[in-house]
């Protein structure tokens, strides 16, 4: 179990980015369950990015300085991607 925690975090805190990211941006904002959707996904991408960056956002170890990689990974994927979607989805229904 403790393997999964740090991707676990990522898709947590990246439903919260992605929330937060529609409650600033509310002209892209999918609403809560689209933004979820699009923060989950990106901050499981956030994480992933990072990882392959060389960045270990939490591995065997889950420190202080994993948790809080693994924390922003996931908040900034989440609120990157839910900008992205909104901002698509914006543009193709005009």
């Amino acid at each position: 179990m403790e393997e999964y925690l740090p991707l676990i975090i990522q898709l947590v805190t990246g439903a919260l980015g992605g929330n937060v990211a529609g409650k600033l941006l509310k002209n892209l904002s999918l609403g809560t369950l689209g933004n979820s959707i699009a923060g989950i996904l990106g901050g499981g991408l956030g994480g992933y990015l990072l990882g392959m960056l060389g960045i270990d956002a939490g591995g065997a170890e889950m420190d202080v300085t994993g948790i809080l990689g693994s924390v922003a990974g996931g908040g900034v994927g989440g609120g990157v991607v839910m900008a992205i979607v909104g901002a698509i989805k914006k543009a193709m229904s005009k």
